[in-house]
């Protein structure tokens, strides 16, 4: 069992920055790929961005304003969001996958809007 606590998230303006954290309750290996996702209303949750053992991969719609990292001596994953946009408005949920299992954090609001 993993449980993940956020951080970060709340209103900004178009252009403006944010960054989420998340830690992990235990241990995870670097190989774990750790992540982000993100829900808007009415909509189904999206893969915002992963990494894996060094090696990340982001969502088309958010190259080059995200930049995702983790501290795996910290067990946890950080999100910086740049140049945001009101389409970026979502719950945006931490995620980790040890052994194949998916687990999620609580979500935090990201609200984009001026």
């Amino acid at each position: 069992q993993v449980q993940l606590v956020e951080s970060g998230g709340g209103l900004v303006q178009p252009g403006g920055s944010l960054r989420l954290s998340c830690a992990a309750s235990r241990s995870l290996s670097s190989m774990t790929p750790m992540g982000w996702y993100r829900q808007a209303p009415g909509k189904e949750r999206e893969l915002v961005a992963t990494i894996s053992g060094g090696s990340a991969n982001y969502a088309d719609s958010v190259k080059g304003r995200f930049t995702i990292s983790r501290d795996n001596a910290k067990n946890s994953v950080a999100l910086q969001m740049n140049s945001l946009k009101p389409e970026d408005t979502a719950v945006y949920y931490c995620n980790v996958q040890p052994w194949g299992i998916h687990y999620w954090g609580q979500g935090t609001q990201v609200t984009v809007s001026s």
